[in-house]
């Protein structure tokens, strides 16, 4: 099993997400969106679309997503099987988090690093 596939997307807390979205849109050229974030869409060498996205999102500081990391950042990355990932992360002595979700978007799992950073692992949904 392939582990980490590509990024899926970084998300940072801000204390004003708003403020901040607006200097990255006007400074960075970053299309933000009224939801706090962007969507990049992948392309190859030649500018033509290919399956897969990266999302860029701001969120404010109490954002309990981030739990129970103190970290003002996380980083979400694609993988093959959440599930199995998470399971192999676990018998390796990792800090997994007992939840996995699954949606519409695909199925995640999180894992804490040495560091304290809460790591999402996402597995995209089938043909995405």
């Amino acid at each position: 099993m392939r582990r980490v596939t590509g990024i899926g997307g970084v998300f940072f807390k801000a204390a004003d997400p708003v403020a901040l979205g607006a200097w990255y849109r006007r400074h960075l050229g970053i299309d933000v969106q009224e939801w706090g974030g962007a969507v990049f869409r992948w392309s190859d060498d030649r500018d033509e679309p290919v399956s897969g996205t990266t999302i860029w999102s701001v969120s404010p500081q109490d954002a309990e997503s981030f739990a129970p990391s103190s970290a003002s950042f996380m980083v979400n990355y694609r993988v093959e099987d959440a599930r199995a990932l998470a399971q192999v992360l676990r018998e390796e002595g990792c800090n997994v988090l007992d939840r996995i979700d699954e949606s519409e978007y695909g199925v995640f799992a999180w894992v804490i690093d040495p560091e304290g950073n809460k790591v999402e692992l996402w597995q995209p949904p089938p043909g995405q």
